[in-house]
């Protein structure tokens, strides 16, 4: 991997904002503050078009964030005036947090995947009856201990919060190229961080926005959450096969810097992932008929399991949960009906 924006990366190894840049004629690169996060920044992109602006990934809705958007505008030649569209890589808040601000200051459609919008909160909470309450049952159902999950359950309050997100306009399939006359900007369908994460194509400029999909120096989380369905990770080491084939362009990342290399990077994280597994088959046998609790807490984290407290756990246990499921589908281990579930490998 060849790290290409060099500007971000020194602004990253010194913890500061990176600069706003012109990445390519009529495409900008303008950083978004998240509020008390490790990630800092996301990387939004502008697309200066004849009709107007189009915004990628506008971010976290704050005062700050929106200073930042409207900086990175004046920079570009435009204003907040000028953004006709916005299209969000997925629905986390650090992305499309201020979608719909920007849609009652200036009109703009929002686009998004089909299976995104599904899982908008209003949609994903109400429309299948989740609550707090069923969040504990989901938790307890894989092991969280109850004492620790009054800490883990998202709370009615920030619940609420996440229903006021903003519903798309349009529907942006596989394939679709985007309305723009000077860019030939295609959508790329990339389920596994989210089920309708889009990554966005510009062969001619030989860019690809890989939003959290592909980041240069960590794994975007793949969870199993009380509300996911099917193989979350299946279809994320499925879509790594389908970015690597990109491996000439340049990635614009949502996050962290721009690179080269993202054949390379794609083979790596298949490799963290496969490595990842081996682990949990050994933590499965040492631990006899573990939940998926007692699995995550047995295997390797980077800042070590005692270190996550509260919803950095709940994502530790999402993500040995995805792993698990995607184990089963591979039939090296299977589930009990209990509860808690338990988990045992199928070999010898």
């Amino acid at each position: 991997m060849i790290i290409t924006g060099t500007d971000q990366h020194e602004a990253w190894r010194r913890r500061v904002m990176p600069p706003i840049e012109r990445v390519r004629p009529g495409v900008w690169s303008v950083p978004v503050p998240i509020p008390n996060s490790p990630l800092r920044y996301t990387l939004s992109y502008l697309f200066l078009d004849d009709a107007g602006v189009l915004l990628v990934d506008p971010g976290w809705d704050s005062d700050a964030g929106r200073a930042a958007i409207t900086a990175g505008l004046g920079a570009a030649g435009a204003s907040l005036e000028d953004v006709i569209g916005v299209v969000v890589t997925h629905v986390h808040p650090d992305h499309h947090g201020m979608s719909g601000w920007l849609r009652e200051r200036t009109g703009a459609w929002i686009g998004m995947h089909p299976a995104e919008a599904a899982t908008l909160p209003a949609r994903s909470w109400r429309d299948r009856g989740r609550s707090p309450a069923t969040d504990r049952d989901w938790l307890l159902r894989h092991g969280a201990p109850e004492s620790e999950v009054d800490e883990l359950v998202m709370p009615e309050e920030r619940v609420e919060e996440l229903m006021g997100m903003a519903e798309p306009d349009r529907a942006i399939e596989d394939g679709d190229l985007l309305p723009l006359a000077r860019h030939e900007l295609r959508a790329i369908w990339t389920p596994g961080h989210t089920p309708g994460h889009l990554c966005l194509h510009e062969a001619g400029a030989g860019v690809l926005l890989t939003g959290d999909h592909l980041l240069p120096r960590i794994s975007p989380n793949i969870g199993v959450h009380a509300i996911t369905d099917g193989n979350p990770l299946g279809a994320y080491l499925d879509s790594l096969e389908l970015v690597a084939k990109f491996g000439t362009d340049e990635a614009l990342p949502a996050h962290e810097y721009r690179f080269r290399g993202l054949d390379a990077r794609a083979a790596d994280l298949v490799r963290h992932h496969d490595e990842r597994g081996a682990e949990i088959m050994r933590a499965i046998d040492t631990l006899g008929s573990p939940t998926g609790w007692a699995i995550a807490a047995a295997i390797t984290w980077s800042r070590g399991w005692d270190a996550l407290q509260g919803m950095l756990r709940r994502l530790a246990l999402a993500e040995t949960l995805a792993h698990l499921e995607h184990l089963s589908v591979l039939g090296t281990v299977r589930a009990t009906a209990d509860s808690p579930v338990r988990w045992h490998t199928t070999r010898g």
